[in-house]
């Protein structure tokens, strides 16, 4: 089994850089177009890399975001399933950092502030990752889902990785044998511009 996993397109908030968690923000122009630049890419590597499905979180900006990717490659939808939904951010979800210091203080980070905790994110990823291979061990399935999740996934899954911000329509790639779990793409946007993937 093979998983991918991407982050969905930019939003008028991740442009500012206010945090959406939880809050369903929709997909800005440049959010669209970077979803068919995605499409695109991996419409062209359909002979290295098939995939059989696409599952997104619940949030419209993640399935826009899937539903260009299903359409341009062919593949079946599966449900909306929220347990690939962002964290949820609490008190601070809606603000931009300048308004948390302002509200909060410079250690604003290590107040409680009501945000979802990177065991529980973790914990609900893992879960729906074992349900995936379970149902589905020979398939190939794209998942269009958030940056805080994929990130914290991640490191659940890979512990040394380098703990670094995921782009917009980031694409990671996953695979998933008797072995275990490894990581064959690490949060790759050479689709967007001339960076090459790691």
């Amino acid at each position: 089994m093979q998983i991918g996993l991407i982050r969905h397109g930019e939003t008028s908030w991740n442009a500012v850089k206010r945090i959406q968690g939880q809050t369903d923000i929709p997909l800005n122009e440049t959010g669209i177009k970077q979803a068919k630049q995605l499409a695109s890419r991996l419409k062209q590597e359909l002979e290295q890399q098939r995939w059989d499905y696409l599952m997104t979180s619940d949030l419209q900006r993640a399935m826009v975001t899937g539903q260009y990717i299903a359409d341009e490659l062919n593949v079946m939808l599966l449900a909306p399933d929220t347990r690939l939904r962002e964290r949820y951010f609490g008190q601070i979800e809606g603000t931009t950092l300048e308004e948390r210091i302002e509200r909060w203080g410079e250690s604003w980070k290590g107040l409680d502030l009501g945000a979802e905790t990177d065991e529980a994110m973790r914990q609900r990823g893992v879960e729906l990752l074992n349900e995936l291979y379970a149902m589905y061990p020979d398939k190939h399935i794209l998942c269009v889902t958030h940056g805080s999740f994929i990130a914290e996934l991640l490191l659940e899954l890979f512990p040394e990785l380098e703990d670094k911000q995921i782009g917009n329509l980031s694409y990671s790639i996953l695979k998933r044998d008797e072995k275990g779990w490894q990581l064959l793409l690490h949060n790759c946007t050479k689709h967007l511009d001339s960076n090459l993937c790691l």
